[in-house]
């Protein structure tokens, strides 16, 4: 290379530049690479690490490929939503881009019901469950169970159903929001929540966190509110690697970030659903915290091609919490953020003044998060529950708003 030439920096396209997007987003330009972000909210948090902002929806798979060519993309990722996982292993494939999977893989990963399926025919644990159709009757369910748009997430027509007198308006609801038409209809298992954050590379699956999923009571089902570090549900992690080791190979997903989430049941680990992505709720840098493995630069690596080195990962402290934010309804006036947050690691602030929240129902209506670490896990617990209390998002109420209206 002639003196004074510069190397020209790889060019990265990340679907999506929302709050699950803003980890990788931060690590890529932290890397120096150019990065095109796609999202259709122009307002999007993410969009501040853009070197070109792309206003267009993350599904609209036509004109993202076309910017493949037109911007001279070596790479294109989609970290914590499912659906673009799809596109991006598509439009890879068609370009001849580097990809951690296989289009096939992705419709495993992004369709749940495929996804049951494909397990099912595997032998791994998990719920039992039942497909709705058009027409088709409630099945006789055994107790408590939860119903699911099978092509959706981010709680889109969700439900939890303790009263079989409630699951056929719980079907129709899913089924209208589902792509497919359809409705999956689960048995809820009756156990802990865990979420299992791991990496494979050529087939060979590694654990790096297993983490407690406190959730939000309905009507806010399935709405995570923080993920506590190191696990309490299991003492030996073996048979929960196993598990997830298992499902990951019954789906294809042999390199790449991973994201399963577990219920515990009397009979040991049922997989919930399994992602073929980095989580969307900043896993990637509660398992930085936890244990020094750059996550986000491996997902980086993966989707431009380079070499995976998955280092050794060693426990770094006790306990690491990532503990969402919730704000009352009502428009944002200003957030007030105390500089003496004792032992958080980050403050991540989703909106910006103007922005109307709602009553809580879905994971986009959280409103931030931290990240606390400390020598134990009761202690990062502690640390993460006080900052929450002393972070204020100072909203105008309901009568406010109308009044203003």
């Amino acid at each position: 290379m002639e003196s004074g030439i510069r190397a020209r920096a790889a060019r990265l396209l990340v679907l999506g530049a929302g709050p699950a997007q803003l980890g990788l987003l931060e690590a890529a330009r932290a890397r120096g690479l150019w990065v095109a972000v796609v999202d259709r909210d122009p307002a999007a948090p993410g969009f501040r690490f853009a070197d070109r902002r792309c206003i267009l929806s993350t599904e609209d798979e036509p004109a993202i490929e076309r910017l493949v060519p037109a911007l001279e993309i070596d790479g294109i990722v989609s970290p914590g939503t499912d659906w673009p996982v799809g596109v991006a292993a598509r439009i890879a494939e068609r370009a001849g881009l580097p990809h951690p999977i296989a289009p096939a893989t992705a419709v495993l990963a992004t369709n749940k019901l495929r996804q049951r399926e494909r397990l099912a025919e595997a032998g791994v644990p998990q719920p039992r469950w039942w497909v709705v159709g058009s027409g088709d009757p409630p099945p006789v369910v055994p107790g408590r169970v939860v119903v699911k748009a099978p092509d959706r997430q981010g709680q889109k027509g969700l439900s939890l159903v303790e009263h079989a007198a409630e699951l056929p308006a719980a079907i129709e609801s899913a089924r209208s929001a589902a792509r497919s038409g359809v409705a999956l209809v689960e048995e809820l298992v009756d156990g802990p929540e865990l979420t299992v954050i791991g990496f494979s590379v050529g087939g060979a699956f590694t654990m790096l966190a297993v983490t407690d999923r406190v959730v939000a009571e309905p009507p806010a089902f399935g709405v995570a509110l923080a993920h506590v570090w190191p696990s309490q549900a299991v003492s030996d992690t073996s048979k929960v690697s196993d598990t997830v080791s298992r499902a990951l190979a019954a789906l294809g997903v042999r390199s790449g970030p991973s994201y399963t989430q577990l219920r515990i049941g009397a009979d040991g680990p049922q997989v919930i659903e399994v992602a073929a992505r980095l989580g969307g709720g900043h896993d990637a840098e509660l398992v930085a915290a936890a244990t020094g493995v750059d996550l986000n630069g491996l997902a980086i690596d993966a989707a431009l091609g380079n070499e995976l080195v998955l280092t050794q990962h060693k426990v770094q402290v006790g306990g690491a919490v990532t503990r969402f934010l919730v704000a009352s309804p009502g428009m944002l006036e200003r957030v007030e953020v105390p500089d003496d947050l004792e032992g958080v690691e980050r403050v991540r602030i989703y909106r910006e003044p103007g922005y109307v929240f709602g009553p809580l129902r879905r994971g986009s209506d959280r409103a931030g998060a931290v990240l606390a670490i400390a020598g134990s896990r009761e202690g990062a617990l502690a640390r993460a529950d006080a900052a929450a209390d002393r972070i204020r998002f100072v909203t105008a109420d309901a009568g406010r708003l109308s009044e203003a209206i």
